[in-house]
């Protein structure tokens, strides 16, 4: 966990703190992460001092961006294994997972860019991504539905692999290739 995160907020703060977040994370998608800071604190509703209070980095900024889309990401497991059967829970799971690769590309190289692989925020992150897939995959084996033989981290490297191999791919041929994918799960 982050200082920023370690330490209660007062509620205007938490409120500010998420408000340029989201408004971080819209401004990447749409501009890349060079996107000026002082846009971002101006779209946010916040002064420039308010942003570089909590974030005062370009690099801490895209931190808190790329772990809180981990964690989106990591709880669609929980709910999705609450909605659908162990199998297509997994399926449902590992295409939002090739799509984030596919649309989130820049962000994660960018991060990788600016801070060491084994830093708190990719230990995090692997971490919550390893449990979500693993929970998946312990329960879709369970049900019969998954090969024995695969590992969360399998099933994560895979659908990063077709995330990465997709990204100028139709969607045709994405949808060809996670049939393909899934095929080769199957128990």
């Amino acid at each position: 966990m982050t200082a920023e995160a370690a330490r209660p907020m007062r509620a205007d703060a938490k409120r500010n703190y998420d408000r340029i977040v989201a408004t971080a994370k819209d401004a990447f998608a749409e501009h890349g992460v060079d996107v000026p800071l002082d846009d971002i604190a101006k779209r946010a509703g916040v002064g420039a001092g308010t942003l570089y209070r909590h974030f005062p980095t370009r690099e801490k900024l895209v931190e808190a961006v790329y772990r809180d889309e981990i964690d989106q990401l990591a709880s669609r497991a929980a709910v999705l294994t609450d909605e659908l059967p162990p199998f297509e829970a997994l399926e449902a799971w590992l295409g939002e997972q090739v799509e984030y690769v596919i649309e989130r590309h820049g962000l994660a190289a960018a991060l990788k860019a600016s801070i060491d692989s084994g830093s708190e925020t990719f230990v995090w992150c692997q971490t919550r991504l390893r449990s979500a897939c693993g929970d998946l995959v312990s329960r879709a084996q369970s049900a019969g539905s998954l090969r024995p033989d695969i590992t969360g981290i399998d099933v994560l490297r895979l659908g990063h692999g077709l995330g990465t191999a997709a990204k100028n791919a139709s969607d045709d041929d994405k949808a060809r290739l996670m049939k393909v994918m899934l095929d080769g799960l199957r128990g």
